[in-house]
């Protein structure tokens, strides 16, 4: 019979929870050691930087620390670069830190240097985390035991090996607004320790082109009802059609924010406020344009069973993304109805992303 802790040990198995648990202490703001070949680094999230735990790594670096940030951040900072960068600490300053991690008005105040393997690994697991991409990396000599280790072969490997460990988990008749014959299945394995749904919407005939859409959670729009996006229109809107034309498949992704998570979401709703828009605020916080990936709703289509797609979306990137992963797709244009409050966000996303809208908007940076 199988030794229980030779059940729960095996390497695909301790890589992901490995990933996981360094993920939890990230997010807690607790440091962990990513260990990368002969390489050892002590890495804590720079957005939870204080001055106590600033005195205990300066005292553990001995002037070797190193602030990584990504290419985005860079640039905002005046370095024009295509990927991240090492800026040096050799004193461990709490208001520079945070200048260099976030301030709209900082610029760079030292060289900056390649990353390694292990450095941008550090990084990666601030995305899973969705805390700002900054952290402290501090060369290790010796293990650190007390410390949740992490290999930066399995932080690489974790997005695939998550979207292949995606099963269903159950599911369930929930008759929604608009849309009476509806179910919705929960989906466990997603990244960072989060749960995907799909809301089955009426009896969608399997054998032909299915109607989906890939939904990001918008806690702002779709619960509360902002009028700063479109989102909330758009969910509402699909369930509708669906229930209406034949049904159809929404999954329901938690990725908040583009991906970016809540907290950050709302640290550039404050930017956006202060006149920048939906993507120059993300970059200044570190942030690409999309930080999502489509992977997991590949994955949950499959599950149910979803071969062929007629997607409702305006995003083309979520075409071009079911297309890759295999299926075959069409697309069915829909688009949430602009306000005041959205008209120029909407504008953004066709201008600086590409998004088909049709309505009359102005120009991106127009009045």
């Amino acid at each position: 019979m199988t030794d229980i802790s030779a059940l729960f040990s095996s390497p695909a198995i301790s890589g992901a929870v490995g990933v996981e648990r360094a993920v939890a202490e990230l997010r807690a703001g607790r440091p962990i050691v990513l260990s990368e070949a002969a390489v050892r680094l002590l890495v804590f999230p720079a957005e939870n930087l204080d001055r106590d735990v600033a005195a205990v790594l300066q005292n553990l670096a001995g002037g070797r620390a190193n602030l990584i940030l990504s290419a985005q951040r860079l640039r905002r900072l005046g370095v024009e670069r295509s990927a991240p960068g090492l800026i040096a600490m050799p004193t461990i300053d709490v208001e520079r830190v945070g200048a260099l991690l976030a301030d709209e008005n900082a610029h760079i105040d030292a060289p900056v240097s390649a990353p390694g393997a292990a450095d941008e690994a550090a990084l990666d697991l601030l995305r899973f985390a969705t805390l700002l991409p900054g952290a402290l990396v501090v060369p290790l000599r010796d293990p650190l035991p007390q410390l949740q280790e992490v290999n930066g072969c399995d932080v690489r490997s974790y997005r695939a090996k998550k979207v292949l460990s995606l099963h269903l988990v159950g599911r369930a008749p929930v008759p929604l607004e608009g849309a009476p014959n509806s179910e919705i299945a929960v989906f466990r394995g997603g990244e960072g320790l989060r749960d995907q749904a799909a809301v089955i919407v009426g009896k969608p005939d399997l054998s032909g082109p299915v109607a989906v859409r890939l939904h990001s959670a918008c806690l702002t729009g779709d619960l509360f009802g902002s009028l700063k996006c479109d989102c909330g229109d758009q969910l509402r809107h699909t369930a509708r059609l669906m229930a209406e034309n034949g049904g159809g498949v929404i999954l329901y992704l938690d990725q908040e924010g583009r991906g970016n998570g809540l907290a950050n979401k709302v640290r550039a709703y404050s930017l956006q406020a202060q006149g920048h828009d939906t993507y120059d605020a993300d970059e200044i916080l570190g942030f690409g344009l999309d930080q999502r990936r489509f992977g997991y709703a590949a994955r949950m289509l499959d599950l149910l069973g979803v071969t062929r797609v007629r997607l409702m979306t305006n995003n083309p990137a979520k075409i071009e993304a079911l297309r890759a992963a295999g299926l075959d797709v069409t697309d069915q244009r829909i688009q949430g109805r602009p306000t005041p409050q959205n008209i120029h966000y909407l504008a953004t996303k066709r201008d600086r992303a590409g998004h088909y809208l049709d309505v009359d908007l102005p120009p991106a940076g127009g009045g």
